[in-house]
């Protein structure tokens, strides 16, 4: 029942939700780089076992793309797979934690306003995540 009804409010946060985070995607398509933190795999982020630097900037583009593309609302504590900080100058401008190793819960999420915001993680994201993970 509970795995019911948490699939089914997913659903419906996924269906309503189709705009766009612009806000995100101005801060992080003005990246000059971006290190991508690969956690254990299990939805805990205690252990670092990857970490990929990108420095290209149509593979920083289309990450960008990817993070900012449908809104969603994080209702549900899904837990982390890892984490994309993007640069600017050697500074960070935009932390963001994801999970795609749970298909009930593939969401980037991050701090937006002082608020925990979420979009979600389609598959052509995760293919690229998986992708630069090797």
């Amino acid at each position: 029942m509970k795995t019911t009804a948490l699939f089914v409010s997913l659903l419906v946060c996924l269906t309503a939700c189709h705009s766009t985070n612009s806000k995100l995607k101005s801060i992080t398509a003005d990246a000059d780089s971006v290190a991508i933190n690969y956690f254990r795999g299990d939805g805990s982020f205690d252990t670092v076992v990857t970490v990929k630097i990108i420095r290209d900037k149509n593979a920083i583009n289309k990450l960008s793309e990817y993070v900012a593309a449908t809104s969603a609302t994080p209702d549900v504590p899904c837990g982390y797979d890892g984490s994309i900080h993007f640069f600017k100058q050697d500074s960070v401008v935009q932390d963001v934690y994801f999970r795609m190793n749970d298909a009930h819960c593939m969401l980037f999420s991050f701090l937006q306003d002082g608020k925990l915001t979420a979009t979600v993680l389609s598959e052509d994201a995760k293919s690229f995540l998986q992708t630069e993970k090797q």
